[in-house]
């Protein structure tokens, strides 16, 4: 077997609806059934989703509180009243805010924007903020993607006459703030047909109101956000995020050219992957570690020499976030380590004075990767006496759910199921993790900490051609509710597997089905080179993609995961690097058998002593617990019976290493046939003694035998009582009883040294194997590792 490193989730198909959409749209089956594994099961709406030109932005006006949000806004316009944008320092913030200055330049507005520092005023809309904008002469607050749990500040706002609107995506409080406007999609009661706009999206829904039309204009800022912020990219997320993606793709905006450039990306086909992992996470950095103000600029300048310095700095600081979050992240596991055993926490919570604020988000995804535990990273202001916090989850445990419940300690949080960020009083930190660890114990089962990979559908190599993969990137962009389909290949034979790269630590394999192949790769998998057997039947889980080389394209397969769900034989025998290979095996899983003592030393083994076990006259029956396990075995066992009742267990091994070492070649040294034994008895009566020390040589010359031979041979009469030796002399003994040579146990021993041999050492692979099945399914024995 090779385990695979998650749980492969298959998804339920409903083929009945598959085929149905399948016929009716002319497209291929996987892909009607990847429509319908993601809730896609109408010809209707299988049609809105593919072909996204049918479908129409929402009415903005459906969303609760924009009738008066548009209103006060055109009367500050119309009466030339200071209006601040007050925004996050996010990517979805930094873009809200860009959104809505170019939406208020359209319209002639005096206005300013203005981003918190994390660090220094941390996450919302705050009261010196607001003080500081009245007193600066602005009448209207408007905020983009924050500011749905500023109850103290929307007081604060009404009593000092600064009028106060809030937008923004995020989960209400249970109060909401007493605010001139909230427009929030997620507001209790709010009738918009579609809740999950990131605060860009809401943004974008207030801009077309303003302006009355659908600002294609800034779709490509707005679509940054959207992915940034992992929203489900569903419902109008989906049109944002695609048209957004086609105007990067060819945009004049001065700071997209230059993030396009600095990233990489001028001569790409822009996805929603680029977005994600390249021009995020820079417009990220800014806010994360220094001001988001650059990032903004970056959006809204019209210089592009301007443009390419911000787009460097934001370069740089996302290099030095990249260092940060390294550092920050072993430290987090050293505390891990030393204090907070996963035995004993099923949430982790690790904290440390002035940590970066700004990357505690990445290391708890860093921790939950490794350790995949709910977990909680908090960076300590000792002078404050605050904790401010990010925490992020795992699938079945709701991180906002269960943070609602300690509400007592947490004046200040807010968030989804899977990510939150919190503020709270340092002496309150043990509090809440002793009450999450709790929750997690009475909530969360060990199954629940193997990390969860969902498989959109299972196929297999001959269903595979370019026309599907093209038609599955019709389902493009993916992220958040719409990922890149995850496809699984199952149990299929393996042309070719082998390590590939500079330092081999990438994996090749071209897999087989009925003729037709697939080459696979996966990177930073070349390990499981040495926990595959070619002969095997793997099953794989990955992407489908399209190699275009030279001017062919052929369909590929980009590994994710690797498992062999059937018991392997591992063949060493004759090898020579044993002790190298059983080294890069996991220890707590190899059991090494011996038949003979001297093994260990002779094949170099004492490096595992403990992983070591004997069977021999004296330990017939060792207890062993080969459920699971990695069964090396290092010689020949005496007889058959040995390996018979070791094997006719139960509970079977994974995986058999067969090495069989041993010195003396029985198969191959000639036994001899029942003639000889009946001369060499002859020619005793005749001599009636025979002295070995002086005649053994003379006579195995004279018959052409080896010395050996006649000391076998002697040794076989001596066991039958037909002769004695005395200070090596054979004598004959008179009148002996009758007996055949197989009453002799070294005539046996002999025989079935050869027939082990030739059954265990000198056999094929495929004889080996078969011979091992043979013994571990005769009476119906549970199937290996199952």
């Amino acid at each position: 077997m090779l385990r695979a490193k998650t749980r492969w989730k298959v998804n339920a198909v409903d083929e009945q609806k598959a085929a149905l959409l399948a016929d009716e749209l002319g497209i291929k089956l996987l892909v009607a059934q990847l429509l319908v594994n993601r809730g896609i099961t109408t010809v209707e709406a299988a049609r809105r989703f593919l072909y996204k030109e049918e479908v129409q932005f929402h009415d903005p006006f459906l969303l609760d509180g924009m009738k008066e949000t548009v209103e006060r806004i055109e009367r500050a316009i119309q009466e030339q009243e200071k209006i601040l944008v007050f925004g996050d320092y996010d990517a979805d913030g930094v873009s809200s805010t860009s959104v809505m200055i170019f939406t208020l330049r359209e319209k002639g507005a005096i206005f300013d924007f203005y981003i918190p520092n994390r660090f220094t005023e941390g996450y919302g809309p705050n009261e010196p903020a607001l003080r500081w904008a009245k007193e600066e002469g602005y009448q209207l607050v408007v905020t983009v993607d924050t500011g749905i749990s500023a109850v103290h500040e929307a007081k604060v706002a009404k009593e000092i006459g600064l009028d106060f609107i809030i937008t923004d995506h995020h989960e209400p409080p249970p109060i909401l703030p007493d605010a001139y406007s909230i427009v929030n999609p997620k507001k209790p009661g709010c009738p918009y047909p579609f809740k999950g706009l990131a605060g860009v999206g809401v943004a974008l829904k207030l801009s077309q109101a303003i302006l009355q039309r659908v600002p294609k204009e800034v779709l490509d800022i707005a679509a940054v956000g959207t992915i940034a912020d992992l929203v489900p990219l569903v419902d109008e997320n989906r049109l944002i995020a695609k048209q957004g993606i086609e105007q990067i793709q060819f945009s004049n905006k001065p700071g997209i050219k230059a993030l396009k450039k600095i990233c990489g990306l001028e001569d790409k086909t822009i996805t929603s992957e680029h977005i994600g992992f390249a021009i995020g996470p820079r417009i990220n950095a800014a806010g994360r570690l220094d001001s988001a103000d650059p990032a903004v600029q970056l959006f809204i300048t019209e210089d592009q020499e301007e443009a390419d310095h911000l787009a460097e700095e934001l370069d740089d600081l996302n290099k030095s976030r990249k260092d940060l979050v390294n550092d920050m992240a072993k430290e987090a596991i050293d505390q891990v380590e030393q204090h907070y055993a996963t035995d004993d926490h099923r949430v982790l919570i690790v904290a440390k004075e002035n940590w970066n604020a700004g990357v505690i988000g990445i290391v708890a995804s860093r921790l939950v990767e490794k350790y995949y535990r709910p977990t909680i990273v908090m960076s300590i202001d000792p002078e404050k006496g605050l904790a401010k916090g990010s925490a992020r989850s795992i699938e079945g445990f709701d991180m906002f759910e269960n943070l609602s419940e300690s509400r007592d300690i947490l004046p200040h949080f807010g968030g989804h199921p899977m990510a939150a960020g919190l503020t709270m009083k340092v002496e309150h930190i043990d509090e809440l993790r002793n009450r999450l660890n709790n929750i997690a114990f009475e909530k969360l089962t060990a199954e629940d900490f193997i990390p969860v990979t969902n498989v959109d559908l299972v196929t297999s190599v001959d269903e595979i051609s370019i026309d599907v993969i093209e038609q599955i990137d019709q389902l493009a962009p993916f992220g958040v509710s719409n990922p890149t389909p995850k496809i699984m290949i199952e149990n299929t034979n393996i042309s070719q597997i082998k390590r590939i790269g500079s330092d081999e630590n990438h994996l090749k394999m071209i897999l087989e089905n009925s003729g037709y192949t697939i080459d696979c790769v996966g990177f930073g998998l070349g390990e499981i080179f040495e926990h595959v057997v070619s002969t095997a039947k793997v099953s794989a889980i990955g992407k489908l993609a399209i190699n275009e080389w030279n001017g062919h394209c052929k369909p590929q397969f980009f590994l994710d995961d690797v498992a062999v769900n059937e018991w392997q034989l591992f063949d060493y025998r004759g090898r020579r690097d044993i002790t190298k290979r059983l080294e890069k095996l996991p220890k707590e899983k190899l059991t090494l058998l011996s038949f003979q003592e001297e093994t260990k030393t002779k094949l170099q083994l004492t490096a595992f002593e403990n992983e070591f076990v004997l069977m021999n006259e004296l330990n017939p029956t060792p207890e062993l617990t080969l459920e699971g396990s990695y069964l090396v075995l290092l010689d020949l066992p005496v007889e058959m019976k040995q390996l018979e009742l070791l094997l006719q267990q139960s509970a079977q091994p994974e995986r058999i290493y067969a090495i069989f070492n041993h010195a003396e070649d029985h198969f191959f040294t000639t036994i001899p046939e029942r003639e000889h034994f009946k001369w060499f008895y002859a020619f005793l009566l005749k001599q009636k003694q025979l002295d070995l020390k002086k005649h053994a040589d003379q006579l195995a010359k004279h018959k052409g035998w080896t010395r050996d031979t006649i000391k076998f041979m002697t040794k076989v009469f001596l066991e039958l009582e037909f002769v004695t030796i005395d200070n090596g002399i054979i004598f004959v003994v008179q009148n002996p009883a009758k007996k055949d040579l197989v009453h002799s146990r070294t005539f046996k021993m002999k025989q079935e040294q050869a027939r082990l041999e030739n059954e265990l050492f000198y056999s094929s692979y495929h004889e080996l194997k078969n011979l091992f099945n043979n013994i571990m399914f005769t009476n119906d024995n549970v199937k290996i590792g199952l």
